[in-house]
């Protein structure tokens, strides 16, 4: 198992990607510490149900103090924090529109959820990421939208844009620490989601996603969890600083 002892937090992970990022550590050795705004029970009985180590906690990772909370419910269950997730972020239910016409109460909480909240956690698990003495990664959820554009859909571009930024900057500071920090850029993923991100459209949008992949099939949840796992794992121990394209080929980084 390549995270045997390993300890980790994934945000986000009470079902879609959060789940399977979850489900597929604790395979791998990590024990889980599941957190999400909504109920993360089903996700540690699949975890336990399989053999696996987990706890679920609630978190609103727009709150610091929610953050800490989390962070610290990590170490008193497991003893210390090897590896984060961060990926909670608003996505699925957001309204799109023209740049001009979208909503600005969206928008604000937009950038408090996926970049002001990428930052809490963050802040929160590095203190015991040092304390440890053999550092970590942190592994953040960007999106394929933020190097390619996503029309009516600005506050989710921008805010994965800024993802991206955040995580270079990032690994630039916490590299003396040995903390690695990477993101994962993906395509639409089919999820509940992306179905719920594109209505009507959902049919369609997954037919001209595939037709623009050199790899011309849509994501699936499977296809993420290996490079989550290579993030996570010492066989990226020299790799920091990095956004990971797993989009079927529609973007050379």
């Amino acid at each position: 198992m390549q995270l045997e002892n390993k300890v980790a937090i994934v945000t986000g992970a009470a079902r879609g990607l959060g789940r399977a990022y979850a489900e597929a550590l604790a395979a791998e050795g990590a024990a889980v510490v599941a957190a999400d705004l909504n109920d993360c029970n089903d996700t540690v009985a699949a975890i336990t149900a399989a053999g696996g180590r987990a706890v679920a906690t609630q978190v609103d990772v727009a709150d610091s103090q929610s953050c800490d909370a989390m962070a610290s419910l990590a170490v008193d269950a497991f003893g210390r924090v090897d590896i984060l997730i961060n990926n909670a972020a608003l996505y699925a239910g957001l309204k799109g529109a023209r740049f001009e016409q979208l909503d600005e109460a969206q928008w604000d909480r937009v950038m408090q959820v996926n970049i002001k909240g990428t930052w809490l956690t963050s802040r929160a698990v590095v203190g015991a990421m040092r304390s440890s003495g053999d550092g970590g990664s942190i592994i953040n959820i960007a999106s394929l939208a933020a190097v390619f554009g996503l029309p009516y859909g600005l506050d989710y571009v921008a805010s994965k844009a800024a993802v991206i930024g955040m995580t270079r900057g990032m690994a630039r500071e916490l590299g003396p620490d040995h903390i690695r920090v990477n993101a994962v850029a993906p395509s639409a993923v089919m999820t509940e989601g992306t179905e719920e991100f594109f209505g009507e459209k959902f049919e369609k949008a997954k037919t001209v996603i595939a037709a623009n992949q050199l790899i011309p099939r849509n994501l699936e949840t499977e296809d993420l969890t290996g490079t989550i796992i290579y993030l996570a794992s010492d066989a990226s121990r020299f790799v920091t600083g990095q956004t990971h394209m797993v989009d079927g080929g529609s973007w050379f980084l």
